[in-house]
């Protein structure tokens, strides 16, 4: 992707968790994604958990299969996810915190910590040719272990920056959405890539996508959402809109 646009990477896992729900084949996660990249999504976000509440195996497999554009394979740091991104090679893994409690990835992940078995963890996956992403808080320090350990690329975490909009806490939204600001660029300075997601939806993309430095957003949830009242294709093409306006 050249120059400065800003790339939109679609994430399927609620199309598989609406399957789910009723133990069938419909509806396809593989098709959403196909249409997705149809509607011009840059790139495609599945996350295969350790208790397969959404994505499965054999969506990963699918998706390696019939994508011509990028995999990005959000992951938990554990052994079995890495050998399975071994195995797949996708274009990018992004390492996601993980609890089993949890119904969807809070927070950022924990580097500054655990930066010694991070380092070692993410080794292998540089090796095979992954762009190795970490996901964490609009946070100095974990930004700086992050490059530390050798990530690439790192993805803002923007779910706190979003839950304050909806809560009309917007003091705190604006403290967030410059905690954001400032991150992205002291990221970008250190030779990072910054990319960005979480909650975001067509109120609060704009500001983000504003970022210069920003050069990916990963949108799933709500595009899922809106796709049942408005279809993929529609719902898609409205964020790209946004996004692109917000860019000019």
């Amino acid at each position: 992707m050249s120059g400065n646009k800003l790339r939109l990477g679609v994430n399927i896992d609620h199309v598989a968790t609406v399957r789910n729900a009723r133990g069938g084949a419909y509806p396809d996660p593989l098709r959403a994604a196909k249409l997705a990249e149809e509607a011009g999504a840059d790139g495609i976000t599945a996350h295969l958990r350790e208790d397969r509440r959404h994505i499965s195996d054999a969506d990963i497999d699918g998706l390696m299969e019939v994508l011509s554009v990028p995999l990005n394979f959000e992951m938990a740091a554990t052994e079995e996810m890495q050998k399975i991104a071994l195995r797949h090679k996708p274009h990018a893994v992004c390492i996601v915190p993980e609890k089993r409690e949890e119904r969807t990835t809070e927070g950022g992940l924990e580097v500054a910590r655990e930066e010694n078995r991070l380092a070692h963890y993410i080794a292998p996956l540089r090796e095979a040719g992954c762009r190795v992403s970490i996901f964490i808080a609009a946070d100095r320090a974990q930004i700086e272990a992050a490059h530390r350990i050798g990530a690439e690329v790192i993805e803002l975490h923007t779910g706190a920056y979003c839950d304050a909009h909806a809560e009309e806490r917007f003091e705190e939204r604006d403290r967030e959405l410059e905690s954001l600001r400032e991150m992205s660029a002291f990221a970008n300075s250190l030779g990072l890539e910054v990319h960005a997601g979480h909650g975001l939806s067509y109120e609060t993309v704009k500001p983000i996508a504003a970022f210069p430095e920003v050069m990916e957003l990963n949108i799933g949830h709500f595009l899922i959402g809106e796709a049942i009242f408005r279809g993929m294709t529609p719902a898609i093409h409205e964020m790209r809109r946004l996004m692109d306006e917000a860019r000019a």
